[in-house]
């Protein structure tokens, strides 16, 4: 078997999180521009755990696309697959903490750069040629950038490589809690991860992380620990 380029690929959204961070002198609340998609955030801890990284998805032609551009660099992940589009701008989100501690997010995104990402895009030999390929929902929300997810699902398994899921949930994003719950059922290549981690396909629904060692604890760092354990290291 020839030796794989990475120890994981993920394809997904890369997009800004706004969150508040204190009050202006008039009291106003200020926002901080955060690098953020979960999975590049997964790979972010990859990279602190030692393990080869690269992204694969798509920034708009602008500052917020640059900063993003440039942090994911600074961690280590190649970014040789992360496609910078002409016309749609960087996906913004500002995330408001709500008194009960859950997160409240608003989208910029319509459309957003991620959204734009097509199947001739997507580095199918590269997904193939790595250990494990890693996607979430977020890249399910609408039918281009579906299409590209499905068409890099399926040169990971041609290429024998492990697929990682990630149904994270975002209401805003989907015309409809049907259409999430349909497009985030467990798909049937992730039960070969969860055996390995000790996790139940079956019991893995829109909102847990495939993961997590219960649904719910979907944090990056959590489900990079996990790829850590699947690869044959120790988090």
């Amino acid at each position: 078997m020839a030796e794989k380029t990475f120890d994981v690929v993920a394809l997904g959204e890369l997009l800004i999180d706004f969150t508040e961070n204190g009050f202006s002198c008039q009291g106003n609340p200020l926002f901080e521009a955060n690098p953020g998609g979960a999975p590049c955030n997964v790979l972010a801890m990859l990279k602190k755990l030692g393990r080869s990284c690269a992204f694969a998805g798509k920034v708009g032609d602008d500052m917020f696309g640059q900063q993003l551009r440039s942090v994911a660099e600074e961690a280590g992940i190649c970014v040789d697959y992360l496609v910078t589009d002409q016309d749609a701008r960087t996906t913004l989100a500002f995330v408001k903490k709500l008194p009960n501690g859950n997160r409240d997010f608003s989208f910029f995104r319509n459309p957003g750069a991620d959204m734009m990402l097509t199947e001739a895009e997507v580095p199918g030999e590269v997904i193939g040629g790595s250990r494990i390929f890693h996607f979430g929902t977020l890249s399910m929300t609408h039918e281009g950038v579906r299409r590209a997810t499905r068409h890099a699902v399926g040169c990971a398994r041609m290429g024998g490589t492990l697929v990682s899921f990630d149904p994270n949930l975002r209401p805003p994003l989907w015309e409809s809690l049907e259409e999430a719950r349909e497009q985030g059922q467990t798909p049937a290549e992730v039960a070969e991860v969860l055996a390995k981690v000790g996790g139940d396909a079956a019991r893995t629904t829109v909102g847990s992380c495939v993961f997590a060692n219960k649904p719910g604890d979907g944090s990056a760092r959590e489900q990079a620990a996990s790829c850590q354990k699947v690869l044959g290291g120790f988090a």
